[in-house]
């Protein structure tokens, strides 16, 4: 796990070595369509359509920060907005994203926006709260950090994609052509989320583990995760099935307890601005938090009994079996 390549940030260092059990893997993201599956047989309500509890909010940000007022305290989430301006010209970091009351998983944009030609695209405004309800009623769970890497290199042991080591392009992955992130080109065919299997697959036949939308994982966020495992490695200089930190600190979110790790980048990728469609590229999320960039991908373990809510993969999963030596 990690990577060395010009692009990797401090968080994908040092280079180790790893070692995961079998298991089985959705060979594309949760679509609209299985959630939906899952709303209607639950009647869950997810995190975005939710008021937001400003008792959980102000653990996440640094003390003394006021109360918003009631009005943005209302149902909502996050949604990807150009910021005014010309292409290549500065503006603030982060700028480009939006509290928009009444986004959520129905409406990624917004009131105005829906999902009905979109059912068989990747659901998105979902939370590590609601991601684990899904799998809870699908019979299956989150991967964890390893498991997801693992199963993003297809079998290839250095590759900085989950194609190999040729350069992104809009043949291989759904992610951002343009000037990042005034002007998108979409030379790929979509300026937001693409019907998931839209692309080659990679060794293992997963589909989208690069661009499209950002995966939940189990495992705690911290950017030092690598380096403090890596003075506890195993007798055979191993990590057998990591689990991730027993706590997260993301010096982004430094107020914030509780910080996931999410994989595989989105359609916002883009070399000038994160590069993040790599297999080892790594980000921290708040657990409350849906984004219209992030998604679910659901795992089983190797010998789980088959579920009673089926998640209806449009493919069979891939079995992922680690050879006998280690990656």
């Amino acid at each position: 796990m990690g990577s060395t390549d010009p692009l990797a940030r401090r968080d994908e260092a040092p280079i180790h070595r790893v070692r995961v059990d079998g298991f089985w893997i959705s060979p594309t993201e949760v679509t609209n369509s299985q959630f939906a599956n899952f709303v209607e047989a639950t009647g869950y309500t997810t995190t975005a359509e939710r008021a937001v509890d400003w008792e959980q909010l102000r653990q996440q940000v640094a003390p003394g920060t006021p109360k918003p007022p009631d009005d943005m305290l209302r149902p909502g989430s996050l949604v990807f907005v150009p910021p005014p301006g010309q292409p290549g010209e500065s503006c603030a970091d982060l700028s480009w994203w939006q509290w928009t009351i009444g986004a959520d998983w129905r409406h990624p944009e917004g009131p105005a926006s829906d999902i009905t030609d979109r059912m068989d695209h990747p659901v998105v405004q979902v939370s590590y709260e609601d991601a684990l309800a899904y799998c809870a009623w699908a019979g299956g769970r989150l991967p964890t950090e390893a498991e997801w890497e693992f199963a993003a290199r297809g079998g290839l042991k250095d590759a900085v994609n989950p194609w190999g080591n040729e350069p992104i392009g809009p043949t291989r992955a759904n992610t951002w052509q343009g000037s990042f992130p005034r002007v998108n080109s979409h030379e790929d065919g979509f300026v937001r989320t693409a019907p998931v299997a839209s692309y080659p697959p990679n060794g293992y036949g997963l589909y989208d583990m690069a661009g499209n939308v950002w995966e939940w994982t189990s495992d705690l966020f911290r950017d030092d995760t690598y380096a403090l495992m890596a003075r506890s490695l195993g007798p055979d200089g191993v990590a057998a099935n990591p689990k991730g930190p027993p706590a997260s600190h993301d010096p982004r979110n430094p107020h914030a307890p509780d910080v996931r790790v999410q994989r595989g980048g989105s359609f916002l990728c883009n070399d000038s601005y994160c590069a993040s469609y790599r297999v080892s590229a790594r980000m921290g999320c708040t657990p409350d938090t849906g984004m219209s960039h992030v998604g679910i991908r659901l795992v089983r373990d190797a010998e789980a009994p088959k579920p009673t809510a089926p998640a209806q993969p449009i493919a069979p999963p891939a079995a992922v079996t680690p050879p006998a030596s280690d990656h």
